[in-house]
């Protein structure tokens, strides 16, 4: 699994989402901003963080596996039960 680069420094949170409240857009192809990484925290229960490129993965998230976002990449999130995460963006 992929790790934060040691020069990147956390500058923002979402609010904690649960399986109810997940954005729509999360569920969608997108992406971050150049320059711009993100960490999934899984707090509770588990999703399955889908990246598009450039190779097809699927990944099963939960609290001991965290999901590292890499800058520009389309990537999405599928909510498969109860779960309590947030995502911490960093650059």
């Amino acid at each position: 699994m992929k790790t934060l680069p040691d020069n990147v420094a956390h500058y923002k949170s979402t609010a904690v989402f649960t399986e109810h409240t997940v954005p729509g857009a999360l569920q969608r192809n997108h992406n971050t901003a150049a320059g711009v990484w993100g960490r999934i925290t899984i707090l509770e229960g588990a999703l399955l963080y889908h990246i598009s490129e450039p190779e097809r993965e699927t990944i099963r998230l939960t609290p001991e596996q965290p999901g590292i976002v890499e800058p520009r990449v389309l990537h999405e999130v599928e909510v498969i039960g109860p779960v309590r995460f947030q995502v911490d963006f960093h650059r």
